[in-house]
């Protein structure tokens, strides 16, 4: 029954891609050459100063971000995700599985397609001793972040796109051995991110595999947390932070070394270094330590005008609000409300959470009155971290590891079908402040 449902996954999932390659090749190839030409906006001289903020410049067909409600996983608002996806629990989160299979194919999984994925990756899942002992050569005090893509490097050395491409193979078929990398690298995540967390949080005491579980419950199981409500925050965490469209740092750090024709393992590692910067995926963590920094100087029963206080004083200071404004969002982040929907279901409570509540209260409205803010909501970073902080994953510092090891589904996705449609490799142009200045001259 094991193989004849991961066959089924298989069989599907291949005879699906080759159909949807050729559709989707022949429609790129029809969108170049009758509007190849069509112009997307005007390119300002504050997008080029401004990080390229508003540029329309990539393809990326698993996620797009709407400004003003959210991301949609090809098509399906996260609400939409939580009631057409497949769950564990009747009533609970959806699988993580499920959403893979969905950015992989852009179909709605049913409950046998999702369970044959997870058998499918619990047998990829197997990681080589030589990739902890790359691990094991670092310092303990290492980085979470440091030590996780220290092991996606180590796990490169069985890069099937590699040995592929090494061999000679034509373009049309680069997305197969880059699909069995992806799903690969996606299915030993959690083992090699459960041994970093317990390497310097729990004295290197490593917790086996249930092979019982699904892919989100399992990797909260090796971490070392059983409880079915964390199994399911576990759930929610993974699907809510797979993809994010391509824009932000580390899904385009993915796409770009991916479009030299780097392998999976050598893109997804550079993503990684992406994310653990503080203005992208390090930001959780800072969130969390904010958030307790507050609890600690003004107690549990902090009023209103107290926190209002408190939040002045950190902007005075030249700080910034963790977990408060977007790149790209203009509204509260959809991300944000799914969690504090589970948050008020599961642990009403918890003084983190309430102190939560109370921020939400609070920020937008001062960051409205500063007047600097373009999106004064709260984002996904602010809410996470209490929320695994709650079931006992206090160490704020690893938090990013999540982070990574759920954005290995968008990134992953998209490379596959990167090397479906057979993008080309990225290359933007750049200009001096000389340049700048003489055609802003000319223009005038």
């Amino acid at each position: 029954a094991y193989f004849e449902a991961c066959s089924l996954f298989l069989n599907y999932a291949v005879s699906f891609n080759y159909f949807v390659c050729n559709l989707l090749q022949e429609r790129l190839k029809k969108l170049k050459s009758e509007h190849g030409k069509v112009q997307l906006g005007n390119i300002t001289v504050d997008m080029v100063l401004g990080g390229m903020r508003g540029m329309t410049g990539m393809l990326w067909e698993t996620s797009l971000l709407d400004p003003e409600e959210g991301i949609r996983f090809r098509g399906l608002s996260i609400p939409e995700c939580q009631k057409v996806l497949p769950t564990a629990v009747k009533g609970g989160e959806p699988l993580p599985e499920g959403l893979l299979w969905l950015l992989l194919t852009g179909k709605v999984p049913t409950k046998e397609q999702v369970d044959a994925l997870s058998k499918d990756l619990l047998s990829r899942s197997t990681v080589p001793g030589y990739v902890y002992k790359a691990i094991d050569a670092l310092p303990v005090t290492a980085h979470p972040m440091t030590q996780f893509t220290t092991g996606v490097m180590a796990l490169q050395v069985e890069s099937e796109f590699a040995k592929a491409y090494d061999k000679g193979m034509p373009k049309s078929k680069f997305w197969e051995p880059t699909y069995e990398d992806c799903l690969n690298l996606i299915a030993r995540l959690p083992q090699v991110a459960s041994y970093v967390y317990r390497r310097i949080f729990k004295d290197g005491k490593t917790i086996a595999a249930d092979n019982s579980l699904d892919y989100a419950a399992n990797f909260s199981h090796m971490l070392g947390f059983d409880d079915p409500k964390m199994l399911e925050l576990m759930r929610l965490y993974i699907t809510i932070h797979t993809d994010h469209e391509g824009g932000n740092v580390s899904a385009h750090t993915g796409h770009l070394v991916g479009s030299a024709l780097s392998d999976p393992y050598l893109s997804f590692a550079a993503a990684l270094n992406g994310l653990a910067g503080p203005l992208h995926g390090l930001a959780n963590q800072e969130v969390l330590l904010w958030i307790k920094s507050v609890m600690e100087e003004t107690g549990s029963n902090i009023t209103t005008d107290q926190l209002k206080e408190y939040v002045w004083k950190t902007l005075k200071s030249g700080k910034v609000v963790p977990g408060y404004g977007h790149g790209a969002l203009r509204d509260t982040d959809p991300r944000y409300s799914c969690q504090r929907e589970f948050a008020l279901k599961h642990l009403p409570e918890d003084p983190l959470f309430q102190l939560v509540s109370k921020l939400y209260e609070v920020v937008p409205g001062i960051l409205t009155e500063l007047g600097k803010v373009k999106n004064p909501w709260p984002n996904v970073d602010a809410h996470s971290g209490v929320l695994l902080n709650h079931f006992g994953l206090v160490e704020a510092r690893y938090d990013t590891v999540l982070f990574g090891v759920s954005r290995s589904m968008g990134i992953g996705s998209q490379l596959i079908w990167d090397r479906a449609l057979g993008l080309p490799l990225e290359r933007p142009k750049s200009v001096t402040m000389e340049w700048l200045g003489n055609h802003c001259k000319k223009g005038a």
